[in-house]
């Protein structure tokens, strides 16, 4: 039996005739070296920098005796319109968290975690003027 794949014919499908492809966006890029030579990259590095130094989430301290000095890398993605254009590059530096060991980098960890009853109570005592 000869079928149409095997004489190498290929009939489109009429469903797919008229979605239109848009050329994507080049990749992120694989290195810090690559990204810090291109001009947009560098810019989203520099956003992601500012942005940390603006909330005030680290701060340069004395390096404890027998710590590990925690490293980090920077992750660079491509952000999306949802027709598939490129909306902006997006820089993020991240810590590799995992390298820390307990009782010599931390000795406790929080998350704050708020209950929905105290949530009620303090709605209801906003209500109630107090």
């Amino acid at each position: 039996m000869v079928t149409r794949a095997c004489d190498g014919i290929r009939v489109p499908n009429p469903k797919y005739a008229n979605v239109a492809v848009n050329p994507s966006p080049p990749s992120p890029l694989p290195s810090v070296r690559a990204a810090l030579s291109d001009p947009e990259w560098r810019a989203a590095m520099q956003d992601e920098f500012n942005a940390l130094q603006a909330n005030g989430t680290w701060s340069l301290v004395p390096r404890p005796p027998h710590a590990n000095v925690i490293t980090g890398k920077w992750l660079f993605k491509n952000k999306l319109h949802p027709d598939g254009t490129l909306e902006r590059r997006k820089a993020r530096w991240v810590v590799r968290g995992f390298s820390q060991r307990p009782g010599v980098d931390f000795h406790q960890t929080f998350s704050p975690v708020v209950k929905p009853t105290s949530i009620r109570t303090v709605l209801h005592l906003a209500d109630c003027g107090y």
